[in-house]
């Protein structure tokens, strides 16, 4: 693993190889607790394993990535992932996204505003359509609060719970001293319009349970080219619960699409 210089950030990378000439795989994390670990005790090695050069990393503001006072809006993350790319030689062919809940956001954004950056897209469980954003900022809110007059890091030190405290102190920061919670609020949903623009192949994985899957739907009915995945037995947990069937559908799409690219 590596800091990364990067758009003036330096951002935590962890880089898996693949055949020579492969295609290359960027994993996006989710929101506050999230980093690029949940990717890699997860599908990272059997994409690797498969052939495809694989990227992770920390976005900015969480795990061991700069933490800077603002900048977590969507155009600022797609200048990240542009900076970083560049940064490793990795921009001189477009990229698979896979994102993870908030992640998916991300990468479907990317797909929208810099479509020649993207070879295909694989969501899953993200937030898309409806009162997310609002309900998000909600939840981001509350969770900051607590965070802020509970001292939670503190406690969690005080009883030896040193990487839960590690991880809460982060969040704390994260929500408390930065502009994350102002920038995502202000980030409009995706609409029906956005799905009929995008150009990149999707493959979009659910949980049968998760109360996202409207959205997936409303994806899968308006975009040119895309495939919804609905895992039995799960909700918003797909990544870590149903790793087995997501792992599975995963490597088949990158097969499918990294020979296309590469024809």
């Amino acid at each position: 693993m590596a800091l990364t210089p990067a758009g003036g950030l330096r951002l935590h990378t962890q880089r898996l190889p693949g055949r020579d000439g492969g295609s290359t795989v960027v994993f996006l994390h989710g929101l506050v607790m999230d980093n690029l670990s949940s990717f890699y005790c997860t599908l990272a090695g059997p994409v690797s394993r498969a052939g495809h050069q694989v990227l992770l990393y920390d976005q900015r503001g969480h795990g061991r990535s700069d933490r800077p006072p603002g900048g977590y809006d969507r155009d600022t993350a797609v200048a990240d992932l542009v900076a970083l790319l560049a940064a490793l030689g990795l921009d001189r062919r477009p990229v698979h996204l896979v994102g993870n809940s908030y992640g998916g956001v991300l990468a479907l954004h990317t797909a929208l505003v810099r479509p020649d950056l993207v070879a295909s897209l694989v969501l899953i469980d993200a937030q898309l359509t409806g009162d997310w954003v609002e309900n998000m900022t909600d939840t981001l809110s509350v969770a900051a609060l607590g965070l802020e007059h509970r001292r939670l890091p503190e406690q969690l030190a005080a009883l030896g719970r040193r990487k839960e405290a590690r991880l809460t102190a982060g969040a704390d920061a994260l929500l408390n001293r930065t502009s994350l919670i102002e920038d995502i609020a202000a980030g409009p949903a995706f609409t029906a319009r956005d799905f009929a623009r995008l150009r990149r192949p999707v493959l979009a994985v659910y949980g049968e349970h998760s109360e996202l899957l409207p959205g997936a739907r409303e994806l899968a009915a308006g975009a040119p080219d895309c495939e919804l995945c609905v895992l039995p037995g799960v909700g918003h947990t797909v990544l870590n619960e149903a790793t087995e069937g997501l792992c599975a559908a995963v490597l088949e799409r990158l097969g499918s699409r990294a020979e296309a690219v590469a024809r």
